[in-house]
């Protein structure tokens, strides 16, 4: 069961490529940690593993078949900036129940109150927001968490409470987690092995 990147390329301007030939597994109840330069395309690549891009070259694969297209999708996107992942005119109850309804034992362990689920995007923090994209992003059917820059706007005891809960849904349910972040202890504590976008293979 493995989340797979196979000789995946991707470029924004033609004859001009981000990266090319890449290769990246991640294992379910695996944790795997992803560091490289700024503009080594660490964030387009989870943008791919999650369905979100197309690479130019190269295919993604889970558990051996091509990324499904339609219903909600096993592979979920956690971005850096949450404005950009909600929409903003709709209040914070609907977009949490996009895609499942989160019991109120996890929202509380994320630390969302329940006034917030009544008010706009607009009306919360950065933080207060990315707590949503969390819990959105931990659905019954989630195999495997792309964590881009996941926690890197929040306090270092949010930051510790927020992985705190991902990690122990990861472990019941055996699901694999790929961090991308530029924070070596965080990603030393947490991972069981780094690659550098540049060396993947």
């Amino acid at each position: 069961m493995q989340l797979k990147a196979v000789n995946v390329g991707f470029g924004y301007q033609k004859n001009r490529w981000t990266f090319r030939h890449l290769h990246l597994t991640v294992g379910k109840g695996e944790i795997v940690g992803l560091v490289g330069p700024s503009g080594s395309g660490k964030t387009t690549l989870g943008r791919i593993l999650a369905g979100y891009e197309k690479p130019l070259e190269g295919m993604v694969t889970l558990n051996e078949s091509p990324l499904p297209r339609t219903g909600y999708h096993p592979v979920q996107l956690v971005f850096q900036h949450p404005e950009k992942a909600v929409n903003p005119r709709w209040r914070m109850e609907k977009i949490l129940h996009e895609g499942w309804k989160p019991d109120d034992e996890l929202l509380s362990r994320l630390g969302i109150e329940q006034k917030w689920l009544h008010r706009w995007p607009n009306e919360l923090s950065g933080g207060e927001l990315q707590r949503f994209c969390v819990a959105r992003a931990l659905g019954p059917m989630t195999e495997f968490l792309i964590a881009d820059e996941m926690t890197t706007m929040l306090d270092s005891i949010t930051q510790a409470q927020i992985w705190q809960v991902v990690l122990d849904i990861a472990k019941k349910r055996n699901m694999g987690i790929l961090v991308i972040s530029h924070e070596a202890p965080l990603l030393n504590r947490l991972c069981s092995r780094i690659i550098d976008i540049s060396h993947a293979t």
